[in-house]
């Protein structure tokens, strides 16, 4: 049975709690604990422009509102900073983590007695009822009046600031890239005045990265053709609609050592795609996002049965990916899970 997803679900926003010392993930819970800072008036006012629109802080946000965006990146971004305790509602949830305890801690956060409207999300009067001095988005879609939500300047008015995150301000998110998931670290991290710890999981995470591409580009050869998609997911009105195209898998993939087949066929974040055109492709491996699927990997077999052609099919060729293919704080975990399936002589799971 195929999920249907709101209309946000094409802006896919996209996600290792890691410590600066050793590159290794850390859980949820050390990590919250880890930084407490921003909660004086030291290092404040803070002046931040996002999307065109200047945005000053006294102090600390310390009641702060995370929208749903069909996303993780904001919430699992306010973890890995050690900020969940200032969260009053949170609509985000992915529903597993390659960071252990991450979802679990997500489940745990308060979701503010909130009914999501039919765009599945917070809707305006809702949203100011919940007093909020910070207020969340993946993308502007989260801030339109016409989808039953507070505009930025509804939430002026009651004084809270808003925020969009990288690569949102169009709501399009096929641009996006690793570096976009570090400048909302930084920028979270400008706001609450946590700045050191972003530092930390920013270095952290660039020197994972840095560790599966130049075993990649040491070893050489040929760049498997990787087919990523969503799975038991209807985006649109073919077969395979929920093909990711462009976007931060794509930057993510160049650093594993591997190239989307199926970045060519449009500009858009996500392809909508025949069973034939799916068909033609010399898939050489299939990376499965799990959204909201407790068995991601059925529908990667089941995938892989369909199209026995396909080279992925004749090698059992996948991995399957949550949270971490996606904008937020665990991207050099997809780098470093996919470079060990296409790269496995070089690259090594942790």
């Amino acid at each position: 049975m195929q999920k249907k997803r709101p209309a946000m679900a094409v802006l896919a926003g996209a996600l290792c709690l890691v410590t600066a010392a050793c590159g290794g993930s850390m859980s949820t819970a050390t990590t919250e604990n880890a930084a407490k800072g921003g909660r004086s008036g030291a290092g404040y006012p803070v002046t931040l422009k996002n999307c065109d629109r200047t945005t000053t802080y006294t102090k600390a946000p310390s009641r702060v509102v995370v929208m749903n965006g069909a996303s993780v990146a904001e919430v699992s971004s306010l973890l890995a900073l050690g900020l969940g305790d200032r969260i009053v509602a949170n609509q985000q949830s992915y529903g597993a983590s390659e960071v252990a305890g991450r979802a679990a801690a997500i489940e745990k956060l308060p979701d503010g007695g909130v009914k999501p409207n039919d765009a599945f999300d917070i809707p305006r009067e809702a949203m100011l009822g919940l007093r909020p001095d910070l207020v969340l988005s993946t993308t502007a879609y989260g801030f339109n009046s016409g989808n039953g939500f507070a505009t930025r300047d509804d939430l002026a008015s009651v004084a809270a600031n808003s925020y969009v995150s990288p690569q949102g301000c169009d709501e399009d998110t096929s641009k996006m890239t690793i570096e976009d998931s570090y400048r909302l670290l930084r920028e979270l991290g400008t706001i609450f005045q946590v700045k050191d710890r972003a530092e930390q999981l920013i270095s952290a995470s660039r020197r994972n990265v840095a560790q599966v591409s130049d075993a990649v580009r040491k070893e050489g050869g040929k760049r498997p053709r990787v087919m990523v998609v969503f799975s038991n997911m209807s985006m649109g009105g073919n077969d395979f609609s929920s093909v990711a195209a462009n976007g931060i898998w794509n930057d993510i993939l160049a650093k594993a050592g591997g190239t989307n087949a199926f970045a060519s066929v449009t500009k858009n974040t996500f392809a909508d795609l025949s069973k034939e055109k799916v068909a033609a492709e010399p898939v050489d491996a299939l990376v499965v996002i799990g959204y909201q699927d407790k068995n991601p990997a059925a529908y990667a077999r089941k995938l892989l049965k369909q199209f026995p052609q396909w080279p992925a099919a004749k090698n059992n060729r996948y991995v399957t990916l949550s949270d971490s293919a996606y904008l937020g704080p665990s991207n050099d975990l997809a780098v470093r899970k996919i470079g060990a399936l296409l790269h496995p002589g070089v690259v090594g799971e942790r």
